[in-house]
């Protein structure tokens, strides 16, 4: 062996010793990091994928939480469908809800976003305000708009009396009590699509707007034509959030309104369906598949929002 062929091998030992400790450092980290992982994993799959499973399975099966289970196939789903008069209701007063809450909460937070993001005196304050819905429970909240929305007594009705305007039926009279849980639904969404709007403005090229200024363009035109289309992404989001959080709607409309959904059925959403087929009516598969069902239109709705956003997203 030649002296040249020495140095190459005292070179590759070291070469591979070091490898070797480098591929061991490596399976270490990853096994320290599955370590931390798992406590994640384990609270995903106890509580996230274990009860959509089991609701998925209840949906083919009759139970009242008590005796055993008996398959149905897809007799709930068909009776939703086709037999419940309930259903029907449910769905009018979920897509009035939704969008009752959907409009002004985008239309108002955008006028709100775009105020601050002009920067005027007072934007901490009056984000530290905007946030205060977000850090009050959703029941302790739905209490004390009941008692603002009481017919007789409540802080609205004296307001409105003070004007000349007589007591409004707020929680008694049907389409009252829709407008009542909008105008709740909507004061707490408002500040988070705020936030979101709002970050999204304030990634918006300033060249963009010193441009459509210098060409003449107002503050609408630059809000419609700069501002709005440079925001899709956020205000998509806005869009799907809000859907969603309004079609799941139940526990600051069964506190305002009760579980019955409210005067003549005015408030009866879905969220209230399944409340009482689950609970009061003894019926978990059924209430099962109306979850499963929402979900399925949900999903349907999220995919071509974004799917509609990302096909109409400008060009950069």
């Amino acid at each position: 062996m030649t002296t040249t062929e020495t140095g190459i091998g005292k070179k590759a030992a070291p070469e591979a010793a070091t490898g070797r400790r480098r591929s061991d450092l490596a399976q270490r980290r990853a096994r320290a990091a599955r370590l931390f992982i798992a406590p994640n994993l384990l609270a995903v799959a106890v509580f996230l994928i274990f009860p959509l499973g089991f609701s998925l399975y209840l949906s083919f099966h009759e139970w009242d939480m008590f005796g055993p289970f008996r398959f149905v196939g897809l007799r709930n789903f068909r009776e939703l469908l086709t037999a419940d008069p309930l259903f029907a209701i449910a769905l009018r007063n979920t897509i009035v809800y939704t969008l009752g809450t959907l409009i002004p909460t985008v239309s108002i937070s955008l006028v709100v976003a775009a105020a601050l993001n002009q920067g005027v005196r007072g934007t901490g304050l009056f984000r530290t305000v905007m946030f205060l819905p977000l850090a009050i429970s959703s029941v302790v909240m739905a209490v004390i708009w009941r008692f603002v929305f009481d017919t007789n007594n409540g802080l609205l009705n004296t307001m409105l009396g003070g004007l000349g305007i007589g007591p409004v039926p707020w929680l008694v009279e049907p389409r009252w009590a829709m407008v009542s849980v909008c105008m709740v639904s909507v004061w707490k969404s408002i500040p988070f699509a705020t936030v979101v709007l709002l970050a999204a403005m304030q990634g918006v090229p300033q060249d963009l707007y010193e441009a459509a200024r210098i060409d003449g363009a107002g503050a609408v035109r630059r809000f419609v034509s700069i501002t709005v289309p440079l925001t899709r992404g956020a205000l998509s989001f806005v869009f799907v959030v809000s859907i969603i959080d309004s079609v799941q709607a139940f526990d600051q409309i069964y506190v305002l309104t009760g579980g019955n959904g409210g005067p003549e059925t005015g408030t009866y959403v879905f969220g209230i369906m399944i409340f009482q087929n689950a609970f009061a009516f003894g019926d978990a598969g059924y209430a099962s598949a109306i979850a499963w069902l929402i979900f399925v239109v949900l999903l349907v709705l999220t995919v071509g929002q974004l799917w509609f956003a990302r096909e109409n997203a400008p060009e950069r």
